[in-house]
C-alpha cells in the first residue's frame, strides 16, 4: 500500500463510527423539531421516535386546516360585518383554547372572558387579539388547572355564547 492510500483511510471513518455519527444527527434533528411543538400537543406517555414523529405530522396538518380555515374566514368576512360575536371552544388534551370572532362595537370586555374560563377551572395561558377592518380576533389559550378533573368545554362555549350575545 502507498502512502496515499493509507492517508484516505486514515481520513475517512470506519462503517461503525458513519453510523454512530448519522444516529447521533439523526437525534439531535428530532429533538430540535420536537423542540418546536407545544408541548400540550405530546400526550404525557413516552413513546417511540416515530409515534412522536406520527404526533408532529398530525400538529403540522392541524396548523395547516387552521390556517385555511383562517384564510377563508378572512375572504369571506372581511367585507361584511359580523352582527353576532362567534364563539369556537376547542379542548386539546389538559388545554383549551377559545376563538372569539366580533365587530368592533361588542358588548364584552376580554377580561369578562378570562373570568368566565378560570370560573370553569382552567388556567389563562396567554390571551392574543388582532384587529381586521371592522372586526376584532381573540385567541385565548388556557391550561386545566387540575388534570383529573378537566374542564366542560361545552359548559364554556355556553357561558361565552350568553356573554357576547
Amino acid at each position: 500500500m502507498d502512502s496515499r492510500n493509507i492517508n484516505s483511510a486514515a481520513k475517512k471513518p470506519d462503517r461503525k463510527t458513519q453510523e454512530k455519527n448519522r444516529r447521533i444527527n439523526m437525534k439531535r434533528l428530532f429533538s430540535k423539531l420536537f423542540a418546536l411543538i407545544p408541548p400540550h400537543h405530546f400526550s404525557k406517555a413516552m413513546l417511540a421516535q416515530q409515534d412522536q414523529v406520527d404526533q408532529v405530522i398530525s400538529y403540522i396538518e392541524e396548523l395547516k386546516e387552521r390556517v385555511e380555515v383562517l384564510k377563508r374566514r378572512k375572504d369571506g368576512t372581511t367585507s361584511c360585518i359580523i352582527k353576532t360575536p362567534m364563539v369556537e371552544v376547542r379542548e386539546l388534551d389538559s388545554t383549551l383554547e377559545v376563538i372569539l370572532v366580533s365587530g368592533l362595537q361588542k358588548n364584552f370586555t376580554l377580561q369578562e372572558v378570562i373570568i368566565i374560563i378560570e370560573e370553569e377551572g382552567a388556567q389563562v395561558v396567554s390571551a392574543n387579539y388582532s384587529t381586521i377592518d371592522d372586526m376584532m380576533f381573540y385567541t385565548i389559550r388556557a391550561q386545566v388547572k387540575i388534570t383529573r378533573l378537566g374542564v366542560d368545554a361545552s359548559r364554556v362555549n355556553l357561558r361565552l355564547q350568553k356573554l357576547v350575545s
